[in-house]
């Protein structure tokens, strides 16, 4: 594990070019800068966390890198080609997708319909068979997919969310606060999911508030503090570090 410069490219685990680099990231709402220069990368076929306290710049991470934000400074990279002035759409044509943190389906929508509106970019014949792929993935949405989705639990809601997302086929899956508001049951499922989906081949970018479940699945990991990566390393090294275990899982 090392200390990150806000500066410098965040170090790639291997060799090979990363999935997703994002480089030297601000991103201001007015005059306030969220993100400074914040940069780390994304190795395709792993689950990378990025860590933080509330405010830290984890979430305006996210949107940026799905276009919902522009940066004011620096570069976003997607297997290579820069995306940072791409329109959200285009960006997720391209194989990149985003979870929102509180799930944002259409609650008056049922759940075929909101798995539909996540394949919206697609123009291929695979719709249906993928749709069946979430049902397998998640039996209950299979068991009400005429259900609408506002009559589901959290958890059930969370699995709507992730399923829209993999209908527009990501390569990378952004999921932004997937625990939030679940039990601990639902929590650790939703986890077991986000393995199962990084063995599929998808590779995932999280943000989570829960960190010892997050860094304890991850293959990689960043700290991101006052809108600047500060340490990185593998989730065990970071689990490891007594600072990350003082700041962020509540020892002492």
């Amino acid at each position: 594990m090392s200390e990150t410069s806000s500066a410098s490219q965040a170090t790639a685990t291997t060799h090979t070019r990363p999935l997703l680099e994002v480089r030297n990231l601000s991103v201001a709402y007015g005059a306030i800068e969220a993100i400074r220069e914040i940069s780390f990368s994304v190795q395709a076929g792993q689950i990378v966390s990025l860590i933080g306290a509330n405010g830290a710049g984890k979430t305006t991470t996210l949107r940026t890198i799905s276009g919902l934000l522009r940066p004011k400074r620096g570069e976003i990279l997607f297997e290579g080609r820069p995306i940072h002035t791409q329109p959200a759409h285009a960006i997720l044509g391209m194989g990149v997708a985003h979870c929102p943190e509180g799930r944002r389906l259409f609650p008056r929508m049922t759940v075929e319909e909101n798995l539909l509106l996540g394949a919206y970019t697609r123009s291929d014949d695979g719709v249906a068979e993928d749709m069946e792929r979430v049902y397998e993935l998640f039996p209950v949405l299979g068991e009400r997919r005429q259900n609408k989705a506002g009559l589901f639990s959290g958890g059930e809601q969370q699995m709507l969310a992730i399923g829209r997302a993999m209908m527009s086929r990501p390569r990378l899956l952004m999921l932004d606060e997937p625990s939030m508001g679940l039990s601990p049951i639902m929590t650790q499922r939703i986890f077991d999911t986000i393995r199962n989906l990084r063995d599929l081949g998808t590779t995932v970018l999280l943000v989570e508030q829960n960190a010892l479940a997050a860094l304890a699945q991850s293959d990689y990991g960043y700290v991101v503090d006052l809108g600047r990566t500060t340490l990185e390393g593998t989730g065990h090294d970071l689990l490891a570090d007594q600072r990350v275990r003082d700041a962020y899982l509540g020892e002492s």
